[in-house]
Parts: C-alpha cells; sequence; structure tokens
C-alpha cells in the first residue's frame, strides 16, 4: 500500500534524488526522462561533464541516505589556483585547511542515482519519454514514447525537475498569474580540454580548482579522476573582444597566447576547438509561484536555474529535496501544506544564489587576481579565526555551512563588505595587515555589525 502516487519529470541528478527521496517516503514514484538512459548511451558529449560539489550538497545526499557512494569518485579542491598573465601563480584557499569543494562527474553523479532509484521497489525509470502535456489541475501528463504513440499518465502530484529548459515550465505560462523572467549573462562559454600525462596523472595541481582570470573573461579547469581537467572559457558574446569578434583564426591564436600563455602547454588543441564549437549561452530563470493548486511543483533548474559562478547549482537542487524531506516528515504528508511551505521556505534562497552568482563571476574573473582582493580575504580569514561566533566569510557561508540559507549569506554578506570597505581604506593597510590595531579596529566595526 502506497501513500499516493507522484510522477517525476525529469531523470538528471536532481530528479533522481527527488524520486528517492519519494519513494523513501512510501510513495510509488514514475521517473520519466526524454532522453536515453546514460547508463547505455552517452548523452553528455558537449556538455560540463564535471561539477562543483559543496558541504550543502553533501549535507543534503547524506540526510536522504545516499551521500557515501557518492563521493567515492569525487576529488577535493582546498582552493583556487590563480594562474597571472606573466605565468604567476599565487594560490586563494577557499576556507580552513580541511574545507574543499568536491570535482564531481555530472553523468557519474546521475548515475549513480539512477542505479539507488533502479533499486527501490517504489520508483519505476522510464527513459526516451518527452513531455507532451500537464493537466495543472490534475497532475495528469501526457507523453510521447515514439514518433507517433502517446500516453497519459495519471498521478496524484507531479513535480517538475526537468532543468533550466523545463517543459513543465514551459506548459506554465497558460496557468493564470505566472510570473517569468529568463536573463542573459553577456558571457557565454565554450569547453576545452586538458588531456592527462602518458601515465594518466594530471598535468596541473590535481586538488585545485584553476582559474586564469582576465578581467572581463576567464578560463577555468576542474580535475577528472582519468587524469584530465575539464576547461571552461567565459568570454563576452559581443564587444571588442569576444566570441563575435574572434573569427579569425590568427585572431584566435593570438587571444590564447596572449592571454593564456602557461595554459598553452597543456591545452588540447584550443584554437580549432575554438574555431569548431559555437558558444553556448549563460542564463537565470526566475518564477513565482513554484508550485500550482498543491497537485505540481518545480524544482532544481526548473525553478531557479543560476550561472554557474558559485558551483552552487546542483547544490541548490539537491538542498530544495532535503527541504521537501523535511518538510514532508513534519507536515505529515499533508501536500496541501507542505506545497506552499517548500515555496515560501526555497524561493528566497533560490533567489539569493541568483544573486550570489552574478556576483561571483566579477570576483573570479577580476578580483581573484587583484593582490588588494587577495589581502583582503587574508585579513578576512585571519579575523575569522579570531572571531568565529562573530564572522565567518561570506565564501565560507555559502560553501561550507548548510545551515546559514543563501538568503540570510547573502543580507550578511552585505554588511560584511560595508565593515571590509572601511578596514581596506586604512593607510597602510598593505603593510600593516597583520598589526593588533588592524584587528582590534575590525572587531569594533564587525561587533557594532553583528553583535
Amino acid at each position: 500500500m502506497t501513500r499516493g502516487k507522484f510522477t517525476v519529470a525529469g531523470g538528471g541528478p536532481v530528479g533522481s534524488l527527488l524520486a528517492i527521496l519519494l519513494g523513501r517516503h512510501g510513495y510509488e514514484v514514475g521517473l520519466y526522462e526524454g532522453r536515453p538512459d546514460s547508463r547505455v548511451t552517452s548523452i553528455y558529449q558537449g556538455k560540463s561533464i564535471n561539477i562543483a560539489l559543496s558541504d550543502r550538497g553533501w549535507t543534503s545526499l547524506e540526510q536522504i541516505g545516499v551521500g557515501t557512494d557518492a563521493k567515492a569518485e569525487a576529488i577535493p579542491m582546498y582552493h583556487r589556483a590563480i594562474h597571472g598573465v606573466d605565468g604567476e601563480l599565487s594560490r586563494l584557499p577557499y576556507g580552513k585547511q580541511s574545507d574543499a569543494i568536491w570535482s564531481v562527474s555530472r553523468g557519474g553523479i546521475n548515475e549513480q542515482l539512477l542505479d539507488i532509484a533502479d533499486a527501490e521497489a517504489n520508483i519505476t525509470t522510464h527513459f526516451e519519454h518527452w513531455l507532451v502535456d500537464v493537466d495543472f489541475e490534475t497532475a495528469g501528463t501526457v507523453f510521447q514514447v515514439k514518433r507517433d504513440q502517446e500516453i497519459t499518465v495519471e498521478a496524484d502530484y507531479l513535480f517538475g525537475a526537468d532543468g533550466a529548459h523545463s517543459k513543465v515550465r514551459r506548459l506554465a505560462h497558460n496557468v493564470p498569474r505566472f510570473s517569468y523572467s529568463q536573463t542573459y549573462m553577456p558571457q557565454g562559454y565554450i569547453e576545452l580540454n586538458i588531456p592527462a600525462n602518458p601515465d594518466g596523472t594530471h598535468k596541473l595541481e590535481k586538488n585545485a580548482l584553476h582559474i586564469w582570470p582576465r578581467k572581463d573573461f576567464m578560463l577555468i579547469a576542474l580535475p577528472n579522476p582519468d587524469g584530465t581537467f575539464t576547461c571552461t572559457l567565459f568570454l563576452n558574446y559581443s564587444g571588442s573582444l569576444s566570441f563575435e569578434s574572434l573569427q579569425e583564426r590568427s585572431a584566435v591564436q593570438a587571444f590564447f597566447e596572449s592571454n593564456f600563455a602557461d595554459a598553452m602547454d597543456y591545452l588540447e588543441n584550443p584554437v580549432d576547438v575554438f574555431m569548431k564549437k559555437t558558444a553556448a549561452p549563460l542564463f537565470l530563470v526566475q518564477v513565482f509561484p513554484w508550485s500550482f493548486n498543491r497537485k505540481v511543483g518545480l524544482i532544481g533548474d526548473a525553478a531557479h536555474a543560476i550561472v554557474p559562478f558559485y558551483g552552487q547549482g546542483m547544490n541548490c537542487g539537491f538542498e530544495d529535496c532535503a527541504e521537501l524531506n523535511r518538510l514532508i516528515a513534519s507536515h505529515k504528508h499533508d501536500w496541501d501544506a507542505i506545497f506552499p511551505a517548500y515555496e515560501s521556505a526555497r524561493k528566497p534562497n533560490g533567489d539569493a544564489i541568483a544573486e550570489l552568482s552574478k556576483r561571483n563571476f566579477v570576483e573570479m574573473s577580476d578580483l581573484s587576481g587583484d593582490p588588494m582582493f587577495q589581502l583582503r580575504k587574508k585579513i578576512e580569514a585571519k579575523f575569522s579565526d579570531l572571531h568565529p561566533q562573530l564572522w565567518t566569510p561570506l565564501y565560507s557561508m555559502v560553501t561550507f555551512s548548510p545551515e546559514v540559507p543563501y538568503a540570510e549569506a547573502l543580507r550578511v554578506g552585505d554588511e560584511q563588505n560595508k565593515v571590509m570597505e572601511r578596514i581596506m581604506a586604512l593607510p597602510g593597510i598593505e603593510d600593516d595587515w597583520d598589526e593588533p590595531y588592524v584587528m582590534q579596529q575590525l572587531l569594533e566595526l564587525a561587533s557594532e555589525a553583528f553583535g
């Protein structure tokens, strides 16, 4: 006997995790994915093949009981390795010595979750089922299974976990009073590759996220278990230096050699790849409401697609699942109460991490290479060590403090910024930053703001 029937549209990592938690709460779950089963057919070519998971994501997986297996193939990254134009390398720790964000395979974690879902008695997975229609009154759905064949699926409830280009969300445009905005960033991106050494080792430091910050654009590299790095070039779509302006091979060659000279020894045919690839867009999606008629909900990127500059997209989606897991228990399976409570709890945090993600492009591409910014981070880290109850740096709140909601991290971070602007304006701060009077003044200002 099950508690009711759910349809989950979207078999990516968030949809798979959602199906597992619903199945373990005693619901009958149909998990539907339009693409083929990635365990049989590769579907991730051309997409980012690794992503960053941090404490929020791991904590969410652990709350649903699937954290340990997923970490087996993940690579911890303890700091940013900043590559200057002149080839000089500097380190910017993410947090305390043991703090790390983790490079994980998108396909790998998806397949691990699908394997767990398949082993659950209450879950049935369906691939190559393309969503055609949704009844927002009844949670009924129509899927196309072959070119000329459609099936109707009845359920008590439906969740759209079908990503940034969500079909459930697009169909919701027909629902009265549905607010929707999609905002494109000026930048697009292409992916490049650094191959492994002949013996399978990494050509760059393995346990770091490598960044080549160049103010208006940047290159980043995340390690993979097979010794390779997945690299992403973020560059303006249009303008004097952009994907649009770099059309001639000689110009592309000059662009790479002048901006990423130290990476040219490692990158695999970057000019050829650049010439062949079309830049993919970066955009944010914000919607309201996240649920309809106490029957249909949106979750993950379907509800809050963000840009990747804080590495929080999947973490936020997994956190949606963990919050839902908590609400199912606290509201004793009353979905008339669960849907609005879920929306109320997660919408402000989705908006906050979207804002933080936009801002972090500037930090990664411009500020991370600035000696004064690096000094500021050093001062904050020291003060946080001295007064951990009074000051947790913004990055640590977002990345290593799952107990702090994104919205609270944004609010506190804005207040911290005001304090640090006054500290960095002190005369001689470059030489005196480690002097007791600097820490004392920071203590007085922080106590006034947060005490």
